[in-house]
């Protein structure tokens, strides 16, 4: 990033309430609600193709992606009382539908957040979320969403994602979409920009097309990784997600839309 566009950079985060200083840990529980995912842990919550959660316990409130549907993403989080007026920013992962579909169902909650776009975002989505009254925030490289938790920036691949994590007291949660760039070099990325060990990984491993032994390698790799927890859903496939379910055991962390994931 050059200086100008860095510069740019901080100040929005400044404005936004997100540059504090060094990097900080939240001393209370970390609180992951899935609002939005392919199948459904409630059976009063809808499923659909797409994922959503929201952080809290965090310094900031954070919502991680926002579905396919704005209606089923409305309904979810009114299911879920989930209270998105207390939101303090939106995090993108990437520009796909299955992502973006309820920003402006978050948006019209609380308007102004900043929205976390990775750098190659189409430019129609970034005016039309300023439209929608979006600070938008573009990430081109590692960036503070609070002072626990930031984004890794684009990971790198034909798609540009990135992942949100978490600091915590004991170890880094891993927050994906959909791993465009490998679920691998995503937590690699994490434990590069972020330091310290992977307490947990949530939300899409992008494994539908990967054959059996292809998943047994990345699985494999996680572990020497040292990610302790694992919850691989949305676009996952279900042949990968039983295959993290067997390696991981009591650690495995069911996911779905209605799922609360409580970590320390």
């Amino acid at each position: 990033m050059n200086g100008a566009k860095t510069l740019t950079v901080r100040l929005l985060l400044f404005a936004a309430g997100v540059l504090c200083g060094g990097p900080a840990v939240a001393a209370g529980p970390l609180r992951i609600t899935v609002l939005y995912d392919n199948t459904a842990h409630r059976p009063d919550c809808r499923a659909d193709g797409g994922f959503a959660c929201l952080a809290e316990g965090t310094q900031k409130t954070i919502l991680f992606d926002t579905g396919t549907k704005a209606d089923i993403f409305a309904a979810n989080v009114g299911v879920l009382r989930a209270d998105l007026i207390r939101v303090d920013a939106i995090v993108i992962s990437h520009p796909h539908g299955d992502h973006t579909g309820g920003i402006p169902i978050a948006l019209k909650a609380r308007a102004g957040l900043p929205v976390f776009l990775p750098f190659g975002s189409p430019s129609a989505l970034t005016e039309s979320l300023r439209s929608a009254g979006a600070s938008v925030v573009t990430v081109e490289g590692p960036a503070d969403v609070g002072p626990d938790a930031l984004v890794t920036g684009p990971v790198g691949g034909p798609v540009p994602e990135q992942a949100l994590v978490i600091r915590r007291p004991e170890g880094l949660v891993v927050v994906t979409g959909c791993s465009h760039p490998g679920i691998v070099a995503i937590v690699e990325r994490a434990k590069q920009v972020a330091g310290g060990k992977v307490l947990a990984v949530l939300g899409g491993f992008h494994l539908l097309e990967h054959s059996d032994d292809a998943v047994a390698g990345i699985v494999a790799r996680l572990q020497e990784l040292g990610v302790e927890k694992v919850g691989a859903t949305h676009c996952t496939g279900e042949k990968a997600i039983e295959a993290f379910r067997k390696a991981y055991g009591a650690r495995f962390v069911e996911m779905g839309a209605g799922r609360v994931v409580e970590l320390p």
